[in-house]
């Protein structure tokens, strides 16, 4: 075997249709149908054109607001920060031991909510806690420390 006798495996590749090259090549329309817009050159389809029909789009109303400023948390309980800190047995739960054990993405904004019970003395790192999240925290020992 040499590399000038390589050649792809019998059956495993396709002549493309030599269309609009003379005749029998695909007759007068080449493929194309006759007349209308997909038969001219340079047509593009436009993405939501429905043929001249109404499209979806401008059929629907529109409604509602999105703020821009508004600012999204991803909220973490404390029942989900006890577990995490039985497993990893860390004594500091970092924006980075919450990303590494999937429980928010690395460009979440984490809010820790109160739900459950923090038995563990741990520091706790968050872009924002609730008052309720805060006290648990502080009643078992551990710190809550907001990051920017």
């Amino acid at each position: 075997m040499k590399l000038h006798t390589l050649k792809p495996a019998e059956g495993s590749t396709k002549t493309n249709k030599r269309l609009g090259r003379g005749q029998g090549s695909g007759g007068s329309t080449a493929g194309r149908g006759h007349k209308g817009a997909q038969s001219r050159s340079g047509y593009a389809k436009k993405s939501g054109f429905e043929g001249g029909q109404m499209p979806l789009q401008r059929r629907v109303p529109k409604f509602g607001f999105k703020n821009n400023s508004k600012v999204y948390f991803k909220a973490v309980n404390l029942d989900v920060l006890e577990g995490l800190a039985a497993k990893a047995n860390a004594g500091s739960l970092t924006l980075q031991v919450l990303i590494e054990n999937g429980i928010v993405g690395k460009n979440d904004k984490v809010k820790v909510l109160g739900r459950g019970e923090l038995k563990a003395k741990v520091t706790v790192e968050a872009h924002a806690f609730s008052t309720g999240a805060t006290q648990a925290i502080e009643k078992a020992g551990g710190t809550a420390t907001t990051v920017k």
